[in-house]
């Protein structure tokens, strides 16, 4: 339903000047038009026009003073590792900018803007709270018009939210976009859509063309700038980005009700109960009352990340956090994206065979002589400055591993401020008690651990099959977890094992994000959260394989113990049930030398 009482204010203005209306009146239509050219001047200063060379170009946005700024997938990597950005400040201005990260599932990808830290950003609002009949605008780059700098403003309404686009193959699938008629046309791609009052509610991607004009029709999408900022933290870690799946096919039965249709026993969500024929309710916290529903909420949430689930089985409510796979595995992303593809034309994309309708996607203006930049002549690839060369860093599974690497050294940091760790002694010990008043010792030695547990004794050795080593019994590993807890403080980061940033995701509370560091060590994969404002390390989980249940250690209760700061109580949990609480009575942590 429209938004009827935003349309009818301009409507009766328009009838004022009809009417030859002053006075009172007319001071209102001035200030109506004031506002809104206020609201895209301050929009459109966030703006940038992206030149690609040869490959053409788009548009994006800013959205933080130090320079961050979102594009389209399909925009940025025809562009290369560097590319010119231009802003509409004073006249127009042309910075170097360098890749960061790319999301190609989504379409979004994150540049940095070089050469200073107060880039004008974009004010960020929930998308979620746009309706249809929201007046809005696109600001960006179409046709490549932008040669004197300064970007295209079309205005129009918000014409739909919640759009589903299916995607071409397993990429560039657009979930729960904001559908618009502000004209969108080939060189908007990867340029903002804003509200009323110049605030960013979306990226434009997509639009619906007339078979061969390759012009706006009227149908617009923009990527909600909600899905956008889920992604972001996995965007800022240099990655190449996949998208998520529940591991499991639902339709909508004779009732009306959506349900499961098939299921993967290996997946988290049939760990968590889910099963074949369950009536899904809630997904991320948002009710679910069709297919298209699901797969649009589905579609905003990266891969690994825990999002609470509701299913109904025989009139009974279950309540769960299930971890999303991904829709990929790790070489078939790479392999998708290593040619670097760009969207077909409308006229040679693949259509659903049960939505004939469905709209095409927007590829570039691609001319066959590089785009000219006033001052700084192009190639095909823009050649960054000896200064921004060593922003960039090649590696395998990377858009950009300079990133990753920046956030490695900053979590590294703050471990080490807890304690000269790589100094200590190679063996640890912990004096402890549980919930029912039992005690014990725990021994973390250089390549084993014992002690004595629930009356039971353990002696792990760090050799062999690790993933059949998962004691104490229910605790999925609580030895092991302890031990590459251990490993992790004392060793640095290239010498634990394959060591990246993953970038910020939630665990089971929803509301709050971390800072995620995956470790693997032999078989085995951990997950480190840390504290995205304080730098602590506050859960560890431990997965002795892919398709498991991780051993987790949720930190808390630090206090200095020799100059080093330790936890003073875990809290440790495997699959849905708690194991037990382990408050530290006394740590034993001595400089190498000492002994233990």
């Amino acid at each position: 339903m429209l938004r009827t009482a935003t349309i009818a204010p301009l409507i009766a203005l328009s009838l004022l000047f009809a009417a030859g209306a002053k006075g009172a009146e007319m001071d209102l239509v001035l200030k109506a038009e004031q506002a809104r050219i206020a609201a895209v001047a301050k929009a459109s200063a966030s703006t940038i026009s992206v030149f690609a060379g040869a490959a053409g170009g788009g548009s994006g946005v800013i959205i933080s003073a130090d320079g961050y700024a979102v594009t389209n997938f399909h925009v940025a990597d025809p562009a290369g590792n560097f590319m010119k950005c231009s802003m509409p400040e004073d006249g127009g201005k042309v910075y170097d900018a360098v890749i960061v990260g790319v999301d190609p599932v989504g379409d979004v990808a994150v540049i940095k803007m070089l050469g200073r830290d107060d880039f004008p950003a974009a004010e960020i609002v929930d998308s979620n709270s746009v309706q249809a009949g929201d007046w809005c605008f696109a600001v960006g780059n179409p046709f490549l018009l932008a040669t004197d700098l300064q970007p295209t403003v079309t205005w129009g309404i918000v014409s739909g939210v919640h759009r589903y686009q299916y995607p071409a193959g397993t990429l560039l699938e657009y979930t729960d976009c904001l559908q618009t008629n502000a004209a969108i046309n080939p060189g908007n791609s990867g340029g903002p859509l804003f509200n009323d009052k110049g605030q960013l509610i979306g990226i434009n991607g997509r639009g619906s063309f007339e078979k061969r004009g390759r012009v706006n029709v009227g149908v617009g999408y923009a990527i909600s700038i909600n899905q956008v900022m889920n992604f972001l933290g996995y965007l800022k870690s240099g990655r190449i980005i996949d998208h998520a799946t529940l591991g499991a096919t639902v339709t909508t039965d004779t009732e009306g009700r959506v349900v499961v249709t098939n299921i993967l026993s290996s997946s988290d969500a049939y760990r968590r109960g889910l099963r074949y024929g369950d009536e899904i309710i809630s997904f991320g916290n948002r009710e679910i009352t069709t297919v298209n529903g699901f797969k649009n909420i589905l579609g905003i949430y990266p891969r690994g990340w825990s999002i609470p689930l509701s299913y109904r089985r025989e009139g009974k409510r279950y309540d769960t956090v299930v971890r999303l796979a991904g829709v990929h595995s790790r070489r078939e992303l790479l392999e998708k994206t290593g040619n670097a593809p760009i969207p077909p034309s409308p006229e040679e994309a693949p259509q659903p065979e049960d939505d004939k309708d469905a709209p095409k996607k927007e590829g570039e203006e691609k001319p066959k002589k590089p785009i000219p930049v006033p001052g700084h002549p192009q190639t095909e690839e823009a050649q960054p400055p000896e200064e921004w060369k060593h922003l960039f860093q090649e590696k395998t599974g990377y858009a950009n591993y300079h990133f990753n690497q920046e956030h490695q050294n900053r979590l590294r940091k703050a471990l080490d401020s807890l304690g000269d760790w790589s100094k200590t002694s190679d063996n640890w010990e912990l004096q402890y008690s549980l919930v029912d008043n039992d005690n014990g010792v725990i021994h973390i030695g250089p390549m084993t651990v014992e002690g004595k547990m629930a009356g039971v004794n353990h002696n792990i050795e760090i050799a062999g099959d690790l993933t059949e080593k998962l004691e104490p019994a229910g605790s999925g590993g609580l030895f092991l977890a302890l031990y590459t807890w251990k490993r992790l403080l004392r060793e640095k980061f290239d010498t634990f094992g394959e060591v990246y940033y993953l970038g910020t995701a939630p665990r089971r509370d929803f509301g709050v994000q971390y800072d995620v560091l995956v470790g693997l060590y032999d078989a085995l994969e951990i997950r480190a959260y840390f504290d995205q404002t304080t730098g602590q390390l506050m859960v560890l989980e431990m997965f002795p394989e892919t398709d498991s249940d991780p051993c987790e250690i949720e930190f808390s209760e630090y206090r200095e113990t020799d100059g080093y700061t330790l936890p003073h109580r875990m809290v440790v949990r495997y699959g849905d049930d708690p194991f037990d609480i382990i408050t530290v009575k006394k740590w034993s942590v001595k400089p190498a030398g000492e002994g233990a």
